[in-house]
């Protein structure tokens, strides 16, 4: 699935200034610089997608827990948006996810995210659950999250 002008590399903190400048630009409640650096010191999983040039055009975090791996961001530049990238670091996502054995991937998402969701239904998640009130929003009160789930089991749970 990667196009031949994208490769994939680890996260580092030299790529937080670019990955911030993107959060920022993407979403209205971005990850924070510490967020970032506290999950690379905890050995997420840090994936960066770049051109060929070197410009970082989408990034994700992975957490293992127990026996699945947890989807914690996904991001990808608008510039970039809806050629791909988001499929090519779900691809990453998923064979990170059976390097290490596991079968599920687990996230959460807003459900006034269609392009995300739709994203992530192309690709074969289902929809488990809902988290009241986790997300903020700019406007008093909260969003629910919507919990999804990818299972390679013969029986999804």
């Amino acid at each position: 699935m990667l196009k031949m002008h994208l490769y994939l590399e680890t996260m580092t903190e030299r790529d937080l200034d670019k990955v911030i400048e993107i959060e920022r630009d993407v979403y209205d409640f971005p990850w924070t610089r510490g967020d970032f650096e506290d999950s690379i010191k905890s050995g997420y999983f840090g994936v960066c997608l770049r051109k060929f040039t070197g410009m970082l055009v989408g990034y994700c975090i992975l957490m293992l827990v127990v026996d699945e791996m947890h989807l914690l961001n996904l991001c990808v530049t608008p510039t970039a948006q809806n050629r791909g990238s988001g499929l090519t670091l779900l691809y990453e996502v998923l064979r990170i996810t059976y390097a290490h054995q596991l079968y599920s991937i687990l996230l959460e998402v807003r459900p006034s995210n269609c392009r995300a969701i739709r994203l992530y239904n192309r690709f074969g998640f289902i929809e488990i659950g809902r988290r009241k009130n986790y997300y903020a929003t700019r406007h008093s009160g909260r969003e629910d999250a919507i919990v999804m789930r990818y299972s390679t089991c013969a029986t999804r749970r």
